[in-house]
């Protein structure tokens, strides 16, 4: 019997989390990870009660030609990251030197919530077009490992 790693296994709970996705352009999974133990997981979507983009219609970055990475602010859905420390805060569990699994790399927004969030490590599956959450990580100290 060959059982996965610790990093494969909780990659493989990202991805089964992204399924749950709402959004319209790319279904991302994030798992928040203490003492391999899974403290929180996130999908991207919009917020509780809020409809989502298909509801609406369509995705309105999609409808106004704006590439990946950019113009966060118009979106409807929370990221997959920021779903999972907002989980995890509303069950009262801290993710202070953490690690979090995420289906992609973190956006520069989700860079900044990760470092203030104190986790320690990323493990992400896919990479993602945002030069500047990459720089924000490496200069707060924190590598991405892709699997």
């Amino acid at each position: 019997m060959e059982r996965p790693s610790w990093d494969q296994y909780f990659m493989e709970m990202a991805e089964l989390t992204a399924k749950r996705s709402t959004c319209m352009r790319r279904s991302v999974g994030a798992v928040i990870v203490k003492d391999n133990r899974a403290i929180a997981t996130g999908y991207n979507g919009a917020p509780r009660g809020i409809a989502h983009c298909e509801e609406r219609g369509g995705c309105l970055r999609q409808q106004l030609g704006v590439p990946s990475g950019q113009r966060h602010e118009i979106c409807m859905a929370l990221h997959a990251e920021q779903n999972a420390i907002i989980q995890a805060a509303a069950m009262g569990h801290s993710i202070e030197g953490g690690t979090i699994y995420v289906t992609h790399q973190p956006c520069a927004i989700c860079a900044k919530m990760i470092i203030n969030a104190g986790i320690k490590r990323i493990v992400i599956k896919e990479g993602y077009p945002d030069e500047l959450a990459a720089s924000i990580l490496a200069e707060a100290g924190l590598n991405i490992e892709q699997l």
